[in-house]
């Protein structure tokens, strides 16, 4: 499951800020399964955990971006019977500092004598190759504050190495988590929050328009913020019809048969 923040566009004429919703999606059945809406962005750290409240997540992995690594969702997703796996960046100060240094160095030292795993693939079209390496490690006594975060089992690290004709880059990401030292299942967590753009962001713009919608009054944005999820999960639950998700919601709308059909697909 990942936790994701988005934001609707600032009414101008009023002088209101944008509304900013954070939504809980189900990675492997490709649905939203709740939404909490947050007038100032920076309240995404007191809406994550109200919106755990309302979600039955145990035995999941809960991924969440950078703004949502706090000790408190940690706990709360440890005490939901859940593992978390949020990303590391400068909002956790020395914490963010102390990984990004220790794998700099193991990287160099090609983690030796360190309890560590490695999980590789390899991807590439239209010239492009990208390499990704997904390092997991549960030595990890040494890391300041580690007795502050609830169940901290693991630090975890994804290095893509991206080949584009003679050109090659190297990107590093971090993260902390309470999983099992094991670097695959790290990957699919890590892997199933990158998606997030294509699967729902991309959609919601492209097939909802939702990025040119007008609505500013009142509740509007929220309320149909929540509509065109939920008309999205249906859309991706009724599988008889291979469409765009644009082609899928105008056919809803036009054929009585088929609109039956996605209704029913509850």
């Amino acid at each position: 499951m990942t936790v994701k923040l988005t934001a609707a566009p600032r009414d101008r004429a009023s002088g209101k800020p944008p509304i900013h919703v954070v939504s809980a999606r189900a990675s492997e059945n490709r649905i939203t399964s709740g939404q909490v809406k947050t007038e100032v962005k920076s309240n995404e750290i007191t809406a994550v955990p109200e919106l755990l409240n309302l979600l039955v997540i145990k035995g999941c992995i809960v991924t969440i971006d950078a703004m949502g690594c706090q000790k408190n969702i940690a706990e709360k997703i440890t005490d939901k019977k859940a593992d978390y796996v949020p990303a590391l960046k400068g909002n956790q100060g020395d914490l963010s500092e102390d990984v990004e240094l220790f794998f700099n160095d193991t990287l160099e030292n090609n983690f030796r004598n360190i309890s560590s795993d490695c999980y590789e693939t390899i991807d590439g079209d239209c010239g492009r190759i990208e390499i990704r390496r997904y390092h997991t490690v549960s030595d990890i006594d040494w890391l300041s504050g580690k007795e502050n975060w609830k169940n901290l089992n693991i630090i975890g690290m994804v290095e893509s190495e991206r080949h584009i004709g003679d050109k090659v880059s190297i990107e590093h990401r971090f993260y902390i988590s309470g999983m099992e030292n094991d670097a695959k299942r790290f990957r699919v967590a890590v892997r199933s929050c990158q998606g997030i753009e294509n699967s729902v962001h991309q959609v919601l713009d492209i097939g909802f328009r939702e990025d040119e919608s007008r609505k500013r009054k009142g509740d509007s944005v929220f309320n149909f913020s929540v509509l065109r999820h939920i008309t999205m999960n249906l859309l991706r639950k009724e599988t008889s019809v291979k469409n765009g998700m644009r082609t899928e919601r105008m056919r809803a709308g036009q054929d009585d048969d088929y609109q039956a059909k996605v209704l029913a697909a509850v």
